[in-house]
């Protein structure tokens, strides 16, 4: 789940898209302002991408990261 700064929707979709191993990124009304799925090999991996990554967009203000435990 993303957080984007006021105004920031469009462009912060964009640049979720072109982000290593985002694989969806849906805009939402409600607490967050996106719903974004992430595929990795590890848990670690997915550290990597959201704290990494999805964290240092522009316009990113927070995150909250979910981990399906099944397929």
């Amino acid at each position: 789940m993303v957080k984007a700064n006021t105004g920031e929707a469009d462009r912060v979709k964009s640049a979720l898209a072109d982000t290593d191993d985002v694989v969806e990124a849906h805009i939402v009304a409600g607490d967050v302002d996106f719903v974004v799925k992430v595929t990795t090999d590890s848990p670690g991996d997915v550290k990597r991408v959201v704290a990494g990554d999805v964290r240092s967009l522009e316009g990113v203000e927070r995150t909250q990261t979910y981990i399906a435990m099944d397929d």
